[in-house]
C-alpha cells in the first residue's frame, strides 16, 4: 500500500511539474519580415539567412494619363545576410543599390508569447538598426538662396531606427503585431526648421490561407512627418510561399527603399493606382543550418 501511494504522489508531481512548464507559441510570423518590416521573430541560433530583396516599377510618361503599366523601368535592390547567434539574439547586414546605402541591425526577443501554464500574452523584440549612406536622399534647399542640391558630409549620411515589436498569435492562422518606433536621420536635421528625430507606428497582420501560404500586410503611422518634401505612410499587401528551406515574399507597395528610416520616413508617393506609385516586390529568403 506504501508504495502504491508514493507511486501515485511521484505521478502528481510529474504532472503538476508538466503544467507549471510553459512552452513558447512558434512561428508567430514564418519570416524576420512580415512583408517591408522586421517581425519579432529571430533565428535559431547557427542559422544563417540568405536574403534579396527586389522592388520594380515605373516612372510617370509627362504629359499622360496617369496609369499603373507596371513596367520596370527602376530598380531597388537589397542583398542581406543575417545570422542567428542565440535563439533569442540575431544580427544582419546588407547593401542596398538605391543611395548606395549599408545597413547593420540587432534584433533580441525579450519575451515569447507563452499560452500554456505560466502564460505571458506577447511576444516582445527589441530591434536597433543603422545605416550609412553614401548617396545623400535630400535633393531640396538647405536654406534660402542656397543651391538645389548640397553636398552633405559623412557625419550626416548616418540613421539609426529603434523598435519595440509586439506580438500576437491569436489562432493558428492569424497573428498581429505593432511596432513602436523611433528613428534618427542626421541629414532631415539639415533643413532649416525640420527636426532629426521621428516617431512612428507600425501595424502588421498575417493570415494562413493554406499550410505553405499566407497573406500579409503591413502599414506605418508618421505623426511628425517632414514637411520639406511630401510623404506618405507606407502600406505593404502580399503574399508569403513557403517551400522548405526557402520563403517567397511578394508584395505590391508604395514603398521604394528596404531599410527602415527611409521607408518609414520618406516614401515619396501615395499606394494607388496611377503612374509610378504601386511598386512590385519580390524578397527570396534561404535558410542553412550551420
Amino acid at each position: 500500500m506504501i508504495q502504491v501511494i508514493h507511486a501515485q504522489d511521484l505521478l502528481k508531481a510529474l504532472e503538476a511539474e508538466t503544467v507549471e512548464k510553459s512552452q513558447p507559441t512558434i512561428a508567430t510570423f514564418k519570416g524576420t519580415h512580415i512583408s517591408i518590416g522586421h517581425s519579432v521573430e529571430t533565428r535559431k541560433k547557427g542559422v544563417l539567412e540568405i536574403s534579396s530583396m527586389n522592388r520594380f516599377w515605373n516612372r510617370p510618361i509627362p504629359d499622360s494619363e496617369p496609369t499603373q503599366t507596371f513596367v520596370a523601368d527602376k530598380w531597388n535592390s537589397r542583398v542581406g545576410l543575417d545570422y542567428g547567434v542565440l535563439d533569442r539574439f540575431t544580427v544582419g547586414a546588407g547593401y542596398s543599390t538605391d543611395n548606395r546605402s549599408v545597413d547593420v541591425f540587432g534584433k533580441y526577443r525579450l519575451f515569447y508569447q507563452r499560452d500554456s501554464g505560466k502564460t505571458f500574452p506577447f511576444s516582445i523584440t527589441l530591434f536597433q538598426g543603422g545605416v550609412y549612406r553614401e548617396k545623400s536622399s535630400i535633393r531640396l534647399p538647405l536654406y534660402e538662396g542656397s543651391p538645389m542640391e548640397k553636398e552633405v558630409s559623412s557625419k550626416d549620411k548616418f540613421a539609426a531606427t529603434t523598435q519595440v515589436l509586439i506580438a500576437r498569435k491569436i489562432s493558428r492562422n492569424f497573428s498581429l503585431q505593432i511596432a513602436p518606433t523611433y528613428v534618427y536621420r542626421a541629414e532631415d536635421g539639415l533643413v532649416a526648421d525640420e527636426s532629426a528625430h521621428h516617431f512612428a507606428l507600425g501595424f502588421g497582420a498575417r493570415y494562413k490561407v493554406s499550410n505553405h501560404v499566407s497573406i500579409v500586410s503591413e502599414y506605418y503611422y508618421v505623426p511628425n512627418p517632414v514637411d520639406f518634401v511630401d510623404t506618405y505612410g507606407p502600406f505593404s499587401l502580399g503574399a508569403n510561399w513557403e517551400l522548405s528551406d526557402v520563403l517567397l515574399q511578394f508584395k505590391l507597395t508604395n514603398a521604394r527603399d528596404f531599410v527602415e528610416d527611409q521607408f518609414i520616413i520618406k516614401t515619396g508617393n501615395n499606394f494607388n493606382f496611377r503612374d509610378g506609385n504601386l511598386h512590385f516586390g519580390f524578397h527570396a529568403t534561404y535558410f542553412i543550418q550551420l
